[in-house]
C-alpha cells in the first residue's frame, strides 16, 4: 500500500497496519462529551478545587505527564480505575454515526487498531456511536500501559511486540503531533489530524509527520482512489 496526499502518490512501505488515536481531534465529534470534564478532579481524587481551579490544573498535567490521569495517580495517589469510571460516564449520544469513515474503513486494507490513552469501554462506545467498531480488531488503552501514555516511548514498543506487528509495515493516525515521533521512530509512516491547541500543535516542526488532514475521514476518503491505482 501507498500513502498519498494532493493527488500525489509518495513512494511508501508496504503498509499492513493501522493504528488511530482514539481522540477528540481523530474522531471530531467525542469532542463535545468532554467539556465538563475538570469536575471530574475533583470529584475523584477529594482534591479541594472550584471549577476553573480544576481545568487549569487538568490542563497542566495533561501537558506534564502525558495525560491528567498520569499526573493525579503520581502526585495525588488517586485510583485510576475510578478516575477512568467518572470520567467516561459521558452521554456518547452527542455522537453521531458516520457512514462515511465506515465506507472508508471498509475500503483500506491491512490490520486496524486503536491505540488510546483512554479505556477499553470508552473507545468502544465512541466507535459504536460512530457505527466502525466493526473494523478494529483490537484496543490497546491505557491499562494495556500500565498506565503510562503516549507519547512514552516504551509504550509503542509494548504495542508492537502484542500485537505482532512491524513499524515500518504501519501507519499511525495521530490528532497530537508529539505523540507521533516515537511512531516515526520506530518506522512508522505517520498522520497528523490536525488541531488547533497548542497542545495539539506541540512537535509538528520536529520532521516526524508524514502527512496532515484536517479530518480523517475526507483525508482517507480522498486517499482511497490513490490506493486503487496503486
Amino acid at each position: 500500500m501507498r500513502i498519498g496526499f494532493h493527488g500525489r502518490l509518495e513512494d511508501e512501505p508496504e503498509i499492513r497496519a493501522g493504528f488511530i488515536g482514539c481522540g477528540s481531534h481523530s474522531f471530531r465529534n467525542i469532542y463535545a462529551t468532554f467539556q465538563y470534564a475538570p469536575v471530574n478532579l475533583v470529584a475523584t481524587c477529594d482534591l479541594e478545587l472550584d471549577r476553573a481551579q480544576a481545568k487549569t490544573l487538568q490542563k497542566q498535567y495533561f501537558l506534564e505527564h502525558g495525560t491528567t490521569l498520569n499526573g493525579l495517580v503520581s502526585l495525588h495517589g488517586c485510583e485510576p480505575q475510578d478516575y477512568l469510571a467518572f470520567v467516561h460516564d459521558i452521554d456518547y449520544s452527542l455522537i453521531p454515526e458516520d457512514p462515511e469513515l465506515d465506507a472508508a474503513l471498509s475500503r483500506l486494507p491491512g490490520r486496524k487498531l486503536i491505540f488510546t490513552n483512554g479505556d477499553v469501554p470508552h473507545a468502544e462506545r465512541a466507535m459504536e456511536r460512530l457505527g466502525v467498531a466493526h473494523h478494529f480488531e483490537a484496543v490497546f488503552d491505557i491499562v494495556a500501559s500500565d498506565y503510562i501514555p503516549k507519547p512514552e516511548p516504551s509504550v509503542y514498543d509494548v504495542l508492537l511486540e502484542r500485537h505482532g506487528i512491524h513499524g515500518p509495515r504501519a501507519a499511525f493516525f495521530e490528532d497530537i503531533a508529539r505523540n507521533l515521533r516515537p511512531a516515526k521512530e520506530r518506522g512508522m509512516t505517520t498522520v497528523w489530524i490536525e488541531g488547533e491547541s497548542s497542545y495539539a500543535r506541540s512537535g509538528i516542526d520536529d520532521g516526524h509527520i508524514d502527512h496532515r488532514a484536517v479530518e480523517l475521514t475526507p483525508w482517507l476518503t480522498a486517499l482511497l482512489p490513490h490506493l486503487d491505482e496503486a
